[in-house]
């Protein structure tokens, strides 16, 4: 699979990007991540441990230096005189192996974050394979979000431990060599020779509750190892760029919480999609739109559970009142996310505010239910039986869906301008309908299909009547608009036209002539002809990027599809992990990391071009023979 490598990766071709602030922090591509199933921890190339929210994703940070400095919290276990560092995952699992190279020696780290034991434990082993090293182990704890320091003691003897306090969280520090007490932080430096090693092991407990008992790491890190191994395994997809399609399913299960099915669509708050400006947006929480997308991902490559138990998340989170629908809830289906800002935090890379909770939960966007629609559908269509339940909710969905969907919205992108009329608002609403009467069709499901076929065909001359532009010879943004919008290319792939039809390459062609940036690299729209309530510009989005390269697929274009597909591959990081969006001119990722959203469309880019390529070639076959 390639990788992120500076001498491989895209250069910008048109259009202003925002301008370049103070020099960065470490640079968003090269942290990994590792999860339990609950949460997630990003760790930077170098082994500083800098964003970790626990117990859940949706918690508050303990270690939060990405978003401040290193007295906002961090966990470090280095070589600090190592001229080579390395990584990579074991086999298809989160369990992260970092090799450092120094003059004297070479050390190996393994992180992880032992899943299936209901515990919240971050496990960190040194060993040290050749000649000499020095390790250098900070452990600076800051709750809140890096804002409480805590109180913290040392306990000596037998069952020696570190155990920081605040409130009602607790973290305990464990191991074979711990760190002493300097100035509100712990420090130590560490000589090992070859053979030797040693482990550490921090567990998130409530402050008023026993430590639990250590349980020795190397069996939970190899045990964890093989369950992600064996989840991976019954993945379908055989082709091109398995990998990272691989990586991608790994990613969208790492955010899916594993007792609750809530899909959080990425593992971070406020990285920027401007660097040094506002559009900071928090990303752990789950939407409807992501995760919907994330089970046709999943379930296109065989995976129904995962499909049952966000289903049954649906029915607890959107319980009541189909009118009172959100476009995203908690992790555990909660309904409160106020947003506001921490004010303590500086921001990566100066980009400021950092917030907490989206104002988007309260935005109407009607083109919501139209992907959870097909999602369904797909499950439906994939085995899973639909239940009573879920169907009747679906049903009481669509029909408060009909009701609306003639009004503006704040659309897919969630403008915090004007409401409009936006046309892939209006498509999914078609979608949401079409699937109601797929499932009534083709699954014997009831319904007043009729009356629906009525209403599908009512919002589809809506469309065609007023968001095709028959001068630009393309689909637009909303309407009235004269510029486009790369969530148009859902068009194609939610069957609201042909693939061959001519409305469907003109919109492919004008998308891409207006949001192409660099080779292969949309941007979502043109920020200064969308009011979307915030100030400053973005880079490529990598979602909508490969979306083009599933529409090229679709339509046709089969090689072209696969030439843009190489270079968005091409920019994964060296673990595989991709951000919300890219900069090609300065060569770096941007947004939140890992985005389930990039991930997914991915999946489904690389599967939908494997198949054009597959049905080229068997036509072929078929026209040699006759």
């Amino acid at each position: 699979m390639s990788r992120h490598d500076p001498q491989h990766t895209a250069t910008e071709r048109t259009g202003a990007a925002p301008p370049d602030p103070e020099p960065l922090p470490v640079p968003i591509a090269e942290y990994a991540v590792i999860g339990d199933g609950r949460t997630t921890a990003l760790v930077s190339r170098r082994g500083s441990i800098d964003w970790l929210c626990l117990p859940y994703v949706d918690s508050a940070a303990c270690f939060a230096r990405l978003l401040g400095t290193e007295d906002n919290g961090r966990w470090l276990v280095t070589v600090p005189d190592a001229h080579s560092v390395t990584r990579r995952y074991l086999g298809d699992s989160f369990v992260l192996e970092t090799t450092y190279e120094s003059p004297t020696g070479t050390a190996v780290v393994v992180d992880a974050m032992p899943i299936s034991d209901g515990r919240a434990d971050v496990v960190r082993h040194v060993t040290c394979t050749r000649g000499t090293v020095q390790v250098r182990h900070e452990w600076v704890v800051r709750f809140g979000y890096g804002a409480i320091q805590p109180w913290v003691t040392h306990t000596r003897g037998q069952d020696e431990a570190i155990r920081a306090v605040a409130g009602p969280d607790s973290l305990v520090l464990r191991g074979t060599h711990l760190p002493h007490a300097h100035d509100h932080r712990h420090v130590d430096d560490i000589e090992l020779r070859a053979g030797e090693s040693m482990e550490l092991d921090v567990t998130w407990v409530r402050s008023w509750e026993p430590v639990p008992e250590i349980v020795p790491s190397p069996a939970r890190v190899d045990s964890t190892r093989v369950a992600w191994g064996l989840w991976a395994r019954d993945a379908r997809y055989e082709g091109p760029h398995r990998e990272a399609v691989i990586r991608s399913l790994l990613v969208l299960r790492l955010l899916t919480d594993f007792e609750t099915g809530g899909i959080a669509a990425a593992a971070t708050t406020s990285l920027p999609e401007d660097f040094g400006g506002e559009r900071n947006w928090d990303y752990r929480y789950c939407w409807l739109r992501d995760a919907a997308l994330t089970l046709e991902a999943l379930i296109e490559q065989g995976f129904t559970q995962e499909a049952m138990q966000w289903r049954d998340w649906l029915l607890r989170a959107v319980a009541g009142d189909p009118a009172d629908l959100q476009i995203m809830y908690r992790i555990d289906g909660g309904r409160e996310l106020p947003e506001r800002e921490l004010t303590h935090l500086g921001g990566y890379a100066g980009s400021r505010p950092v917030r907490l909770g989206n104002l988007a939960a309260g935005q109407v966007q009607n083109d919501v239910l139209g992907e959870v629609m097909c999602a369904l559908h797909a499950a439906r269509d994939a085995g899973v039986v639909e239940s009573a339940a879920s169907w009747s909710l679906q049903r009481h969905l669509l029909e408060e869906l009909l009701r609306q969907w003639r009004r503006p919205d704040r659309g897919i992108w969630e403008v915090r301008g004007e409401p409009q009329h936006f046309v892939h608002s209006k498509v999914m609403a078609w979608a949401a309908v079409d699937r109601a009467i797929r499932g009534v069709e083709e699954h014997g499901l009831d319904g007043p299909v009729e009356r629906w076929r009525r209403e599908r065909d009512e919002i589809r001359a809506d469309v065609l009547a007023h968001g095709w532009h028959p001068g630009l010879r393309t689909f637009v943004q909303h309407y009235g608009a004269d510029h486009t919008d790369a969530a148009l290319l859902q068009l194609v792939q939610v069957g609201f036209l042909p693939a061959d039809d001519e409305r469907v390459r003109g919109t492919v062609a004008a998308v891409r002539a207006e949001l192409e940036v660099a080779p292969g690299l949309l941007r979502r729209y043109r920020a200064e002809r969308t009011d979307d309530g915030v100030a400053g510009g973005e880079h490529a989005f990598l979602a909508c990027s490969f979306w083009l390269a599933d529409a090229l697929a679709r339509i046709g274009e089969v090689d072209e599809a696969g030439t843009v597909l190489d270079t968005l591959v091409g920019l994964v990081n060296d673990v595989g992990l991709l951000a919300e969006q890219y900069d090609p001119r300065g060569r770096r990722m941007a947004g939140n990391v890992p985005q389930a959203l990039s991930h997914l469309a991915l999946v489904k880019a690389v599967q939908s071009h494997a198949v054009a390529a597959a049905t080229r070639s068997s036509e072929v076959r078929v026209e040699g023979v006759r």
